[in-house]
């Protein structure tokens, strides 16, 4: 954490005038904790108890994750708040029972899991890879499996056979993404999220690459006037990419960290 005296500074703008703020949080390895099982993961209940409190005192708190809303929705544990899902193509309203889901790139689905599951079957089911289904998404995980690199190395080339097929392709922290070619990330997320909504200030909280869409997209909107003040929170661990450390404006530690954050948001 920094130092107390430079932390204050840095949240002042958004505690004084805390109606007219929003906060914004990506949602794994920001709120929930980085898990070997992603199925598993979960907020802790001091976090999600800051994020209600700070309903009450905050003009907007929205989640932003690369799953789905209502995957995003289970990990927090709170329904009157929205989400941004599958890094913007999704946006689940608070209270609602189905997301909005971008329509080009829904129509993208059939192709995005025949892409995942019809290449390579004896070599993925052999090195454990994981798949996870995320609509017009298709998600390749090798966490915590008995050979990483084995598992990275298959769902590599899935992704080099996906590409020719024309579907765009991400990487993240121990993933490879097969997406829709539609344009959409974490900036258009946080777009959706602000979007008739009258505040004056914003602040993310992220941890990785694709976080950094939306701290740009924050600083775009304060240059045009749209905000005043902004405040881009990176969340520090061994595997925080050193870009997103060069562009966050304050550094917290881990969950635990950004539970201090909040604690001093909510106070």
């Amino acid at each position: 954490m920094p130092p107390a005296s430079s932390f204050a500074s840095a949240i002042a703008p958004l505690t004084d005038e805390p109606a007219r703020t929003a906060l914004l949080f990506d949602v794994d390895g920001t709120l929930a904790p980085i898990v070997r099982d992603p199925q598993t993961s979960s907020v802790p209940e001091l976090t999600r108890r800051l994020l209600i409190d700070s309903q009450m005192i905050y003009g907007l708190i929205g989640c932003v994750s690369g799953r789905q809303a209502k995957e995003a929705r289970r990990i927090v544990g709170i329904g009157s708040i929205p989400y941004s899902g599958n890094h913007g193509l999704e946006l689940l309203p608070r209270g609602a029972h189905e997301p909005t889901v971008n329509a080009e790139a829904e129509a993208w689905t059939d192709r995005v899991h025949a892409a995942a599951l019809e290449a390579f079957p004896e070599l993925r089911e052999e090195s454990g890879l994981r798949i996870e289904d995320k609509g017009p998404i298709v998600a390749l995980h090798w966490r915590g499996l008995d050979d990483e690199a084995a598992a990275e190395a298959v769902a590599e080339q899935i992704a080099e056979q996906a590409k020719g097929q024309g579907l765009l392709i991400h990487r993240g922290r121990s993933v490879i993404e097969l997406r829709a070619p539609v344009t959409s990330n974490k900036a258009d997320a946080v777009h959706a999220l602000l979007d008739g909504v009258d505040v004056d200030n914003a602040l993310y909280v992220g941890d990785d690459r694709t976080d950094l869409d939306a701290f740009r997209a924050l600083r775009a909107l304060q240059h045009e006037g749209r905000l005043k003040a902004i405040l881009c929170v990176g969340v520090r661990s061994e595997q925080t990419p050193s870009e997103l450390l060069a562009e966050a404006d304050l550094l917290v530690d881990g969950t635990e960290g950004v539970g201090s954050l909040l604690s001093a948001l909510a106070d």
